[in-house]
């Protein structure tokens, strides 16, 4: 630059701090004419306000120098970088980052007492809610002191004792000439810009720009790449994807992606996969990775299997690079629930029938808001399918509402179930992930051409007729107890039950049938109420001219426990006919609530010693009636079967299949 231009107008804030780092700016080339404009900033106005207030706004320090800049007052600010907020002000740009000498922090304190040897409960002054974080990691019995200030008047409040020590950037108290107050460095994390210097200006301005060009450290830095891989299969890779992989010098590859496939580019891989409950390292440690990758010169990419911008952190991991100055670029890829509708052939939206398509997070489970749109597509679904299934059931979607959990989509392995919503409700799958669950009428338009095939381990099978491809082989034997307390119970007066609660079909067809051996006459019951767990249990009362009071919403005793919570029912007298074998889980739960129970098994179930093995591989889904049927399914195939869907008829049967699973 010619030294008969107009010298440059720099504003700064006043403190001390401040207009040593504009020396330190224009020191490197004397020649360099400017004018210096000094203001007070919002921050240095307001010293009242605590730094610690999460709501500060991110131009609490540059406020009025970037207005200045903007109305042409000025033509360049000189700030700390990590006073900048992000993104910067519109129609600004850094023009340049300088090299940080030193990042640490440091302990100034009286009597140059270290960290160690302040007493307890010492009080120690800090502006920064992580230098507090890792304070009392260190120290957690010292007393923590929000302050505000200058360097010097905050190290004047250690001086005249209003606090024992402080902590300050070390390359603050260097730049002012304090090295002596440094008591001890500290082993602290400090924030990425910490040390730098940041100079900037006007948008457009490339000739001002260019002047400090040389001192700016990203120069040296390489790039950034989110690269979408696509749901698996290598060749849905974009070719920019290969490209980008090709210029990289490392690879941090997720969980999805084909290892080998890696094998042919030259880059350093580095894994940093997430599954449910099994992560090779959390978020923020994947982030600094990447960014000291990048700071180091090295071009990065940060390879996620779908798309890099949907369920995958990728602004997260944008916002961390991009407010440290690191140039990104995103590649799009295939997202998984768009191949889904390519592998499996089911529209996401079809005329006339769907015209609106979610894509949706499954980690929410019955948190998760449900979308109003005629098809649902649920990422990572696997492991809250059913709480997904309760909660759009009870937001009125049907329960024969076609669903499809496809696994590994577009792999060779790929594998598609179709079921309903009222199934998926107490359904399990022994699968790995990755699965995904389409919830839609759309679903229906290849539900209908798959072979289903349907293994029943229950005692019936009627429900199953002339839907299903099925084959039935009860695993249980049902029978009447021929000794039970039904005749006692009529002695004492039956009918003077409050209610009687019927669990299963077989607890109301085996009641009856011994009443009608016992010549009881029905209609000693009129006064008594009657509840029932399910549908089922329900068809069999009607068969004796029985429709009960309330039957759960839930399909499980839950839901009866439930209704009698809600409507505070309690000093009850409650029977309960029921199996030898039935769980006391819903007696316990009435009595809980102030109720008096009384268990009466009416029949036996016991293992079915003449039931035959089939090959499970045959089969796309298997259904349970009873916690008794998991355990003798377990002992005659040793295991729950892997990727075959595992239909729990009620919520105790369910818990009984995920007991058999986490049992292995």
């Amino acid at each position: 630059m010619s030294h008969k231009r107009n010298k440059l107008k720099v504003v700064a804030r006043k403190s001390p701090l401040s207009l040593v780092q504009v020396e330190e700016i224009f020191g490197s080339d004397p020649s360099l004419p400017y004018e210096l404009i000094q203001l007070d900033s919002f921050g240095d106005k307001h010293k009242n306000i605590s730094l610690m207030d999460p709501a500060i706004a991110g131009d609490f320090f540059t406020r009025e120098l970037d207005d200045y800049l903007l109305e042409g007052k000025a033509d360049m600010a000189v700030h700390s970088a990590k006073d900048l907020p992000y993104p910067l002000t519109v129609g600004l740009e850094l023009y340049s980052l300088t090299e940080a000498k030193e990042k640490s922090d440091s302990l100034v304190s009286k009597d140059n007492l270290s960290l160690d040897e302040l007493p307890q409960g010492a009080r120690v002054g800090t502006s920064s809610l992580n230098r507090k974080k890792e304070l009392l990691n260190l120290r957690p019995d010292l007393t923590v002191v929000s302050i505000r200030g200058t360097i010097g008047e905050r190290i004047s409040q250690v001086d005249n004792g209003y606090i024992d020590a402080l902590i300050v950037a070390t390359c603050a108290l260097q730049r002012l000439g304090l090295e002596d107050r440094i008591a001890r460095v500290l082993p602290f994390g400090t924030h990425a810009l910490q040390g730098n210097l940041a100079i900037v200006g006007r948008k457009g301005n490339a000739e001002l720009k260019a002047v400090f060009m040389l001192s700016d450290v990203r120069r040296n830095y390489g790039k950034v790449a989110l690269v979408g891989f696509g749901p698996g299969n290598a060749d849905l890779l974009t070719i920019a994807g290969d490209k980008a992989l090709q210029n990289a010098d490392i690879i941090f590859h997720d969980d999805l992606i084909d290892i080998a496939f890696l094998d042919k580019y030259n880059a350093q891989k580095v894994y940093a996969g997430k599954r449910r409950r099994h992560h090779s390292r959390r978020q923020d440690e994947i982030n600094e990775l990447v960014y000291q990758a990048a700071v180091s010169g090295k071009n990065v990419v940060r390879l996620k299997g779908g798309d890099p911008m949907i369920f995958a952190h990728g602004r997260e991991e944008i916002d961390y690079l991009q407010s440290r100055f690191v140039e990104v670029a995103v590649i799009p890829g295939i997202s998984s629930g768009i191949a889904l509708a390519a592998y499996t052939h089911i529209p996401l939206t079809h005329r006339g029938v769907a015209s609106s398509v979610s894509f949706v997070t499954g980690h929410g489970g019955c948190n998760a808001r449900i979308p109003n749109t005629d098809t649902l597509v649920y990422y990572m679904a696997g492991a809250k399918m059913t709480d997904i299934a309760q909660k759009l059931i009870l937001a009125g979607r049907s329960e024969d509402a076609p669903v499809a959990l496809v696994y590994n989509v577009s792999m060779p392995d790929q594998k598609t179930i179709f079921s309903t919503l009222g199934e998926l409700r107490f359904s399990l799958i022994k699968y790995p992930t990755p699965i995904l669950l389409v919830v839609g009428d759309v679903v229906a338009f290849e539900n209908g051409k798959a072979c289903q095939n349907v293994l029943i381990t229950g005692t019936s099978s009627e429900e199953y007729k002339g839907t299903e491809h099925f084959v039935h082989t009860p695993l249980i034997s049902v029978r009447k107890l021929s000794k039970n307390s039904l005749n006692s119970l009529l002695e004492k007066g039956i009918a003077s039950y409050d209610w009687i609660i019927f669990t299963s079909r077989y607890g109301v067809r085996f009641f009856f049938e011994i009443l009608d051996e016992m010549n009881f006459d029905i209609r000693a019951l009129t006064a008594v109420k009657i509840g029932s767990v399910g549908k089922v249990t329900t068809a069999e009362l009607k068969k004796n001219r029985l429709y009960p009071d309330v039957e759960s919403l839930t399909e499980s005793a839950g839901g009866l426990v439930n209704y009698f919570k809600e409507n505070q029912m309690r000093g009850l007298e409650i029977l309960l006919p029921r199996s030898d074998k039935g769980l006391k889980i819903l007696s316990d739960e009435l009595q809980a609530l102030g109720n008096q129970v009384t268990d009466v098994p009416v029949y036996e179930n016991s293992v079915n010693t003449k039931a035959e093995k089939v090959e499970l591989s045959d089969f796309q889904k298997i259904i349970f009636s009873s916690p008794s049927g998991v355990e003798a399914f377990r002992l005659l195939y040793g295991e729950l079967p892997e990727g075959i869907q595992l239909i729990a008829k009620g919520n105790t049967t369910e818990n009984k299949i995920k007991e058999s699973l986490n049992s292995k």
